[in-house]
C-alpha cells in the first residue's frame, strides 16, 4: 500500500491574503504639484468664464495656482525628508 499523495497548490482566489502594512501611502510630489496647479488653473478659468473675475485681474490671478502648487511641493518635500532622518 504505497500510495503517492499529490499536493495541489491553492488557486489565487483561495490563497491567504497578505498582512496589510500600516502607515501612509508615499506622496509623489510631482503629481501633487501638477494636480494642485491644474485644479487652481481650472478654478481661475471657471471664475473668468462665469464673469466673476474681470480680464484685468487675470494678470495677477494666473500665477497663484503655480505658487500654491510649488509651496505644497516644498512642504511635502520637507515633511518626507524629516521622516527619513
Amino acid at each position: 500500500m504505497n500510495e503517492k499523495t499529490t499536493v495541489i497548490p491553492p488557486l489565487p482566489d483561495e490563497a491567504p491574503e497578505p498582512a496589510q502594512r500600516g502607515g501612509r501611502h508615499p506622496v509623489n510630489i510631482g503629481h501633487l504639484v501638477m494636480g494642485l496647479a491644474f485644479a487652481g488653473l481650472l478654478t481661475v478659468w471657471a471664475l473668468y468664464v462665469s464673469d466673476t473675475v474681470p480680464q484685468d485681474d487675470l494678470r495677477w490671478l494666473l500665477p497663484v495656482p503655480w505658487l500654491v502648487g510649488g509651496g505644497a511641493g516644498l512642504v511635502a518635500a520637507v515633511l518626507t525628508q524629516r521622516k527619513r532622518l
